[in-house]
């Protein structure tokens, strides 16, 4: 028998500056049914985590609430416990990175980095709030785009035409804090060298510790250059001083992965067989994985392993990354109710249909999971009641009534046994690689053909016939059994279903290596429902409460600073305005993605007499390009033409929706032609 292994696991930090949402429990629910599966198979799992409580966002929500940023974040970490707790995410420790043991490790890894010649220093110029007294994040300026001139576009990106470009581009900068005009100023800032670890990332991303996907993302980073990566930020800030630096802060960043050491370190504090050099060093034999969503890769697979590195600390193990949650084929919508706290669904309904959900959908790539509510109330009824669930309460009255309750010795069908044994190293693997959807799927196929094989011999039928008991027994103790083995393979996935079962079988916490055994001349307790159908009138009555939610933070938005925001149809245009846009029918002869550019594409538009090249931010909508060729939509014709970074464009598509993936390309009724004007 080998050896246990030594697993540290952690997912990202939540933000202390929210609620979590059914997005969110995505990454702790894949993250603790992994750990739970390490810990059934006797490994030493030790799960951490805390929330990231640090940055600009966090000191002015506190300013806004009128308390101070420490309170805030004591209040949402109690929150985020609670939901953690709630949907069964057992962390061994939730910490925060506002802590005595980040300080300490902040400061010793910067330190080890500065003494390795891995930090430079340099004068920035930056947008600086004179009424707030203090330096703006790009996020916190928005002004004019100099490519469109759409107003009210953030210091970095413009939403409307989706150009990138410096803060200093923007034209009318105003804070969106104060909205003061900001004023340029020089502050010495603080860079880690990532250049100096451009070959050890190289051989890194590649050694199979990132999905193929994540390595090629990676990739395009490597082959255009590192570039230094500045990781100070000024005064006022909340977060860490840098040693010997007044004035000067740890950007949030630098510290945020440095809080999994921290809080491994916490529970080191509390649990003396665990040894934190054992984990962290160098030479460590332990493994080390963390558990990310796509949107952070770069901070978890390019910088944080490099800081490692050069403070000479191990590398991650492996960081695996998954994708964006959908509700109903679309992006979470407020509007729609379908952006959904995890609150919220815990008021309506039970934790373990979403965790059984996730599990079904959850392979081992970076694709988005689509949380579809009526596939979601199906399969949950479908599988878990009437597959799992249906086995034991098929069978436990037989048993009950006819030999007290105690299960007879045999094997009534061994084909089925086998081929449930036959099946656990291929649910292990899955389990093991993070494919719970092929161990869901294996698992369910196994519950498919126990429930076939009762239904064949109908123990029911035979109760009614003389002398049949002996049968009755033995048909309903096999059953019994192979729904023991069920609920040891969903255990990781439905630890509460599995401690229900343990009660009603009799049987001490069920292990990995319990699958091996079975129940013979066991006394069994009496029955009780395990699990109750999802009524649909409580999924609808979630998402009507999710509504609510939108509508009442609405009404504090309105109301919290004395304002209420303009209504965008308030602003009227005249008739001739109108007139003077040239609205055209265009046909979409070529569509193909931007090399470097995240949300563009270029279409080649055919508008009768000619043929424009339009770039147009809608590649979040359309990720396949190839399907808009040959779609007729209408374009702006008279646009002037603007030069971008990519080339020139030579109008604008006409499209609705609130962003992102919706995102909805407008066309003409059938029958129109290109070149054709819309009036």
């Amino acid at each position: 028998m080998s050896e246990p292994r030594q697993i540290l696991v952690t997912s990202a930090l939540p933000y202390a500056n929210g609620s979590i949402h059914l997005g969110h429990m995505l990454e702790y629910i894949q993250t603790d049914m992994w750990v739970r599966f390490q810990k059934m198979r006797g490994n030493q799992c030790i799960y951490v985590c805390a929330d990231d409580a640090h940055g600009s966002a966090i000191m002015l929500r506190a300013e806004k609430e009128g308390i101070t940023p420490e309170q805030l974040i004591a209040n949402v970490q109690a929150e985020h416990s609670g939901d953690f707790a709630d949907f069964l995410v057992d962390f061994d420790n939730f910490h925060s990175t506002h802590c005595e043991e980040n300080r300490e490790l902040s400061a010793w890894v910067y330190t080890r980095l500065k003494n390795a010649g891995h930090i430079a220093t340099r004068s920035v110029t930056q947008y600086f709030d004179p009424e707030k007294g203090m330096f703006l994040a790009d996020r916190f300026i928005k002004g004019t785009c100099p490519k469109c001139a759409a107003d009210d576009q953030y210091g970095d990106n413009c939403e409307k035409c989706g150009a990138t470009y410096a803060p200093t581009e923007l034209k009318n900068p105003k804070s969106a804090i104060s909205g003061a005009t900001p004023e340029l100023r020089d502050s010495q800032h603080f860079f880690f060298k990532l250049p100096d670890f451009q070959s050890m990332l190289e051989q890194w991303t590649r050694s199979g510790t990132l999905q193929d996907a994540v390595a090629n993302k990676l990739s395009e980073w490597l082959d255009a250059g590192l570039q230094e990566w500045d990781i100070s930020r000024d005064a006022p800030y909340f977060g860490f001083e840098i040693p010997g630096e007044p004035g000067k802060f740890f950007y949030v960043w630098l510290d945020a992965p440095i809080g999994y050491m921290a809080s491994f370190k916490n529970l080191c504090a509390r649990r003396p067989e665990l040894d934190f050099d054992a984990f962290w060093g160098a030479d460590s034999t332990a493994e080390l994985y963390h558990f990310i969503g796509k949107d952070i890769v770069n901070f978890h697979a390019l910088f944080w392993p490099a800081m490692l590195e050069g403070a000479g600390l191990r590398k991650p193990t492996a960081v695996n990354v998954h994708g964006y949650l959908t509700v109903n084929g679309a992006k979470m919508s407020k509007s729609r109710g379908t952006f959904i706290k995890a609150r919220t669904y815990l008021d309506h309904l039970a934790p373990e249909y979403l965790r059984y959900y996730y599990a079904a959908k959850l392979g081992r790539g970076v694709d988005d999971l689509d949380l579809n509510l009526e596939d979601f109330v199906q399969k949950v009824n479908s599988d878990l009641v009437g597959k799992v669930v249906n086995i034991a309460s098929r069978c436990a009255g037989f048993i009950h009534k006819g030999n007290d309750g105690m299960l007879v010795a045999g094997d009534a069908a061994p084909a089925l046994t086998e081929a449930f044994a036959n099946a656990t190293a291929s649910i292990t693997e899955a389990y093991e690689h993070r494919d719970f959807a092929r161990a869901m799927r294996e698992i369910m196929a196994l519950a498919d053909r126990a429930n076939a094989w009762i239904a064949e011999q109908a123990p029911w039928a035979l109760a009614k016939q003389e002398g049949k008991q002996a049968e009755v027994q033995a048909i309903c103790a096999q059953g019994i059994n192979l729904f023991r083995q069920l609920v040891i393979f969903l255990k990781p996935v439905l630890p509460l279903l599995a401690a229900d079962a343990e009660a009603f079988l009799n049987v001490p916490p069920l292990r990995w290596n319990d699958l091996g055994s079975r129940l013979e001349n066991h006394q069994l307790n009496v029955f009780k429902p395990l699990m109750s159908r999802i009524e649909p009138t409580k999924v609808e009555a979630m998402v009507a409460a999710s509504q609510e939610d939108l509508a009442a933070a609405n009404a504090e938005a309105a109301t919290g600073n004395g304002e209420l925001k303009k209504d965008p149809l308030a602003a009227q245009i005249e008739f001739d305005t109108f007139d003077a846009v040239d609205l055209r029918v265009a046909l979409i002869v070529k569509a193909e993605a931007v090399e470097g550019a995240d949300k563009l594409l270029r279409l080649t538009l055919d508008i009768g007499d000619e043929q424009r090249n339009v770039f147009s931010g809608i590649k979040s909508a359309y990720p396949d390009p190839s399907q808009l060729e040959g779609r007729l939509t209408m374009m702006v014709a008279n646009l002037k033409p603007r030069k971008m970074r990519f080339g020139v464009s030579e109008g604008m598509v006409m499209a609705a929706g609130p962003g992102g993936t919706e995102i909805y390309l407008l066309s003409p009724d059938s029958g129109a032609k290109p070149g054709q004007r819309i009036k």
